[in-house]
């Protein structure tokens, strides 16, 4: 029996949903998928809490590679800069590491096993790149921050503190930067995903979400942000909803996109998949 196919759609784009997504070879498995990421060749990085914690795979699907058994402790957010830097949270040891595609170690931030009240790390969620390279970090899990590093690593900044009030934080779970340099910010626990200028001032909030998961912002300026409903809304720069749908079964934990406009999504246990949406319309 051929499975019905699944479609959905965002405003005017239309998206196949392939579930799941990806080939492994036999001696490997998925295992508490926690994030995706996508570099400058369209490969696809899954994100794992088994080994091997980096998992890639070419954009038809075909397995590229592994790397990363024995580097971590505790997979959470996976990023991957325009100049292919692959930021990895490595959220229960406390630290946040840079590598090359090759997960060559480039630079950490933190001190491994070291927690820090309110400092660099208790527990971070996920990181992100600004247009020119610093990295800002989501401290989410323990600590209600967000921290600004250059890109070799020098702290600048850290603000927020926990909360309901704007500008403070309860789980800062997604973190990215906007092509105008707005830093925007999964509040999961507060359903809200908040706004801020590029060193940290509170701009403005979007609410209707429950209890947003991700965040992935496209070429054009728009935001996708998932939630545990669970489902995923696209917004303008502006925040106006375009659109909506329902492309998981469970937590989209995870997404990120391609040069192409298809989407990844992360779904963690029970699913432990990716899933692809891959678009049959033009953006409009």
């Amino acid at each position: 029996m051929v499975p019905t196919p699944l479609v959905v759609g965002l405003g005017e784009e239309l998206f196949s949903v392939e579930r799941p997504w990806g080939e492994l070879p036999p001696d490997l498995h998925l295992g508490d998928v926690s994030d995706v990421a996508v570099d400058s060749h369209d490969r696809v990085y899954v994100f794992q809490r088994t080994n091997p914690p980096v998992v890639i795979f070419n954009n038809d699907g075909s397995f590229c590679g592994a790397w990363g058994t024995g580097q971590l402790a505790d997979a959470h957010g996976i990023f991957i800069s325009p100049d292919d830097r692959v930021l990895l949270c490595d959220r229960d040891a406390h630290q946040v590491l840079c590598l090359d595609l090759d997960g060559r170690l480039l630079l950490t931030l933190g001190e491994r096993h070291r927690p820090h009240f309110q400092a660099p790390f208790n527990h971070p969620a996920d990181a992100a790149t600004t247009a020119n390279g610093d990295i800002v970090v989501a401290d989410g899990y323990a600590n209600s921050t967000v921290h600004r590093f250059s890109a070799d690593g020098a702290w600048q900044q850290t603000w927020g503190v926990p909360g309901h009030a704007p500008g403070t934080f309860t789980t800062p779970h997604a973190v990215r930067v906007h092509p105008d340099g707005r830093v925007f910010v999964a509040d999961r626990e507060n359903d809200r995903v908040q706004i801020f200028s590029p060193t940290g001032e509170y701009l403005t909030e979007w609410r209707d979400f429950y209890h947003p998961m991700d965040l992935f912002i496209d070429a054009r300026g728009r935001v996708y942000v998932t939630d545990q409903i669970p489902r995923l809304s696209l917004l303008d720069a502006m925040g106006t909803l375009s659109g909506r749908c329902r492309p998981v079964l469970y937590q989209p934990h995870g997404i990120f996109g391609d040069s192409q406009g298809n989407l990844y999504i992360a779904e963690p246990s029970p699913m432990d998949r990716i899933t692809k949406l891959s678009r049959l319309s033009a953006p409009g």
